[in-house]
């Protein structure tokens, strides 16, 4: 018996058809199944990044440009050592984007989806850091979380541990505020195609309850967008934190300039002893000055090394000369009391040497030395004051 072509043409036609409408109704069960209670993170990210749907080298599918929301949480901040304008500071960095790609059923049971282990996997901005220093730890999963969210909302959160390179007024150190800053800039999209932007448009950075602080005074904070006029790369999307620090100006009180106010003005006991008395003078005048060398080369070693002049260079020097020429002094009184009076005349004990200088009569040498160490007293302390209230003015010591 024949069999007509047409009709089992027909019979295999209807067959395929049923047997393809089968396996897509098959498909579209198992895909719904899929998101159902019961099912881990793992499974629903697994069907969610397969490679026939997802592809993490492509930005995700939004119109118009897309927009990464940026946050830091300060956590701790910490300056290792004076001799630097380095400050380490530890934050949590927040990104957060839209993928519609990623969107999942509402009957899962999931509010988000916990996407740690899929990181290789999800398309993440490719955000770097300029103008910062160094990395102190390297990115480690237990570092950073990466949550899925139903409406394709993706929150990418990392913890960062940076040692910023500061920038500050050396000239006036000790009493300089130290401005530390870092930005966050897309490598390779241009502003047209991801930009970033400050979540909720905050001003300042948000600090943690817990934020620890060692040896390190932030004073000012502020977020702001890069400003594209002075960089090369003005059209990339960028953002600037700025951190604005001041030293612990007690701690450089207490162990610089009182020790050096009380040696500097013990220096003048010697002008209140008997020009004659040698040992005492010069015991004072000796100590006072390997006193305060001893002091100012144990604390310059942890100072920064600059080429230009420091306040602190200015304090040393002054005081240093301020304690030598009063060492001089003693030199000259003992120089001049013990040379020969002229013209026979008479060293009387209790005559006042200034009367006897406005009389203009012969001086014995004595009397000569007695008159130095009087003017010494007024001279030297008034100087010193002086120079005190204009180094504490000029560098703005207590602003």
């Amino acid at each position: 018996m024949m069999i007509d072509p047409p009709r089992t043409w027909d019979v295999f036609l209807r067959a395929a058809i049923i047997l393809f409408v089968a396996w897509q109704v098959s498909g579209f069960s198992t895909s719904a199944e899929i998101f159902q209670e019961g099912k881990s993170d793992k499974e629903i990210l697994d069907q969610l990044l397969q490679k026939e749907r997802y592809d993490k080298r492509l930005l995700p599918p939004v119109p118009g440009t897309l927009t990464v929301n940026m946050s830091v949480l300060l956590l701790s901040l910490a300056s290792p050592d004076e001799s630097s304008l380095k400050y380490e500071v530890e934050f949590l960095l927040q990104q957060q984007w839209h993928d519609p790609r990623l969107q999942y059923s509402n009957a899962s049971r999931y509010e988000f989806l916990n996407a740690i282990h899929h990181h290789n996997d999800v398309w993440l901005p490719d955000t770097y850091f300029i103008m910062h220093g160094d990395f102190k730890d390297p990115l480690i999963p237990v570092h950073f979380a990466l949550r899925i969210f139903r409406n394709g909302t993706v929150n990418y959160l990392m913890r960062r541990h940076l040692i910023l390179s500061c920038q500050g007024s050396l000239n006036i150190f000790p009493f300089d505020d130290p401005l530390c800053s870092f930005a966050m800039e897309s490598i390779s999209y241009e502003q047209t195609a991801v930009k970033y932007v400050w979540k909720y448009d905050e001003g300042t950075l948000r600090k943690s309850p817990s934020l620890k602080t060692l040896n390190a005074y932030l004073i000012k904070n502020a977020t702001q967008a890069c400003n594209t006029k002075s960089s090369w790369r003005g059209n990339y999307s960028c953002l600037r934190v700025e951190l604005i620090f001041t030293r612990d100006r007690a701690f450089y009180f207490t162990t610089v300039f009182i020790p050096g106010i009380i040696l500097v003005t013990s220096s003048f006991i010697t002008f209140w002893l008997e020009w004659n008395a040698v040992p005492a003078r010069v015991m004072i005048g000796v100590t006072t000055m390997l006193n305060f060398f001893t002091t100012s080369n144990g604390f310059r070693s942890t100072l920064p090394v600059v080429s230009n002049l420091t306040a602190m260079n200015v304090w040393d020097g002054v005081c240093m000369c301020f304690i030598y020429a009063s060492l001089l002094e003693f030199v000259c009184v003992n120089y001049v009391g013990r040379k020969r009076p002229q013209h026979n005349v008479v060293y009387r004990p209790g005559e006042n040497p200034v009367a006897q200088v406005r009389k203009k009569e012969p001086s014995h040498p004595i009397r000569v030395a007695k008159t130095i160490d009087v003017i010494s007293r007024v001279v030297f302390p008034v100087a010193f004051f002086m120079f005190l209230i204009f180094f504490f003015i000029h560098y703005k010591a207590f602003s």
